[in-house]
């Protein structure tokens, strides 16, 4: 699980925030304010920091308040600070990053204390890359300090796993609860089923769409694709060899331009819609889902298939592609078929909706799609 920490020091409505964080479920709240760390409730994390000149009865009192006591290095003696806790509170280093000798500090806390809270002033996440890497068998939990939420969620994603938490002093109200979604983000699995092929058209030129990702995608795994928003196909990216060219296993050839895909906050998108930057959902037939970024769409006029299908349940599925062998989408099993060898009777993976949609959303109201 991902941490959202707030840095709620010096704030003029600092019990006001901390009472949003709660509710929004942010997961531990700093400040060296004694006081109001004890009327916290068990639910959220109470983190006090001591700094270098915090005072011996301050620190006294933040240990008695706190769950977790995060201290500047060179605060306490390093013996007490990697030794094993009695009781409460945890302890944790803060280390500012400001040039190489505090950057092996910090790898070095990191691989041995409970918590480390990193403030990196470099603008760039290759320091923060080292320390996940030096840390990267360690028991304890880093946690970085971040500037906006954009940054947070580039934090959360650094070397894939991400530091295990950010902390972020907020600038308005709803910071809390943004920051909070962002640790909780995780894209749903979905329900496939087999679909059966009932027919198989030529409709001419149209313009077809391929999306290009910013990620490799796996051999069973694609983009779901349809004409409706009642049912869509899983195609298939070009992972698997191809005659005469090498494979792209970023690219999906997925369809004409009116066809919808799947994004990860459940909203249907338009092919023609995506651009550098864009969000789709890919699947793999297992129904696992994740988030991946669209580098391009390329857009060229091509001879058309139409591919129609038909759930178990009797719900009709159509799929307009580029009228080409090489276009492919997954069976049930994870098979590739090739578009235009698919013939009535055969299975290919998808999915049905339940809603309709408007723009994208889904929606409780008569749609008639054909």
């Amino acid at each position: 699980m991902k941490l959202a920490w707030l840095d709620i020091r010096g704030l003029d409505d600092a019990k006001a925030v901390a009472e949003e964080a709660i509710h929004a479920g942010v997961h531990g709240l700093l400040t060296d304010d004694h006081e109001l760390l004890a009327s916290l409730p068990p639910s959220v994390q109470r983190v006090a920091i001591a700094t270098r000149t915090t005072d011996e009865a301050l620190l006294d009192e933040l240990r008695k308040a706190a769950d977790v006591l995060v201290v500047e290095h060179g605060r306490i003696s390093e013996a007490e600070l990697t030794g094993s806790a009695d009781g409460s509170p945890e302890l944790g280093a803060y280390v500012t990053v400001d040039d190489h000798a505090s950057l092996e500090l910090a790898c070095s806390y990191a691989s041995r204390v409970g918590w480390t809270v990193i403030d990196f002033t470099d603008p760039t996440k290759i320091p923060l890359e080292i320390v996940l890497a030096a840390a990267d068998k360690a028991q304890g939990r880093t946690v970085t300090v971040v500037h906006d939420l954009e940054e947070a969620r580039v934090v959360l994603g650094v070397l894939e796993r991400g530091s295990d938490g950010v902390l972020l002093a907020p600038s308005s109200v709803g910071d809390a609860t943004e920051l909070a979604g962002l640790t909780r983000e995780k894209t749903p699995s979905l329900r496939l089923e087999a679909l059966e092929i009932t027919g198989i058209t030529h409709v001419g030129l149209g313009d077809r769409v391929c999306v290009d990702m910013c990620s490799h995608l796996g051999t069973d795994e694609g983009i779901l694709l349809g004409s409706y928003a009642s049912g869509m196909m899983l195609g298939c990216s070009e992972t698997h060899p191809l005659p005469y060219m090498p494979t792209r296993p970023f690219r999906v050839n997925a369809g004409a331009l009116h066809t919808y895909t799947l994004g990860p906050d459940n909203r249907t998108r338009y092919l023609s819609e995506l651009t550098s930057g864009s969000e789709v959902l890919a699947v793999r037939t297992n129904g696992e889902t994740r988030r991946v970024v669209v580098g391009r769409a390329k857009i060229e006029t091509r001879p058309m298939l139409r591919i129609d299908a038909v759930s178990t349940s009797g719900t009709r599925v159509n799929l307009i592609v580029q009228d080409d062998w090489h276009v492919r989408v997954l069976g049930p099993q994870a098979e590739v078929h090739n578009v235009t060898e698919l013939k009535p009777g055969d299975r290919v993976a998808g999915t049905t909706l339940t809603e309709p949609r408007h723009v994208g959303y889904a929606v409780r109201e008569f749609l008639l799609e054909k």
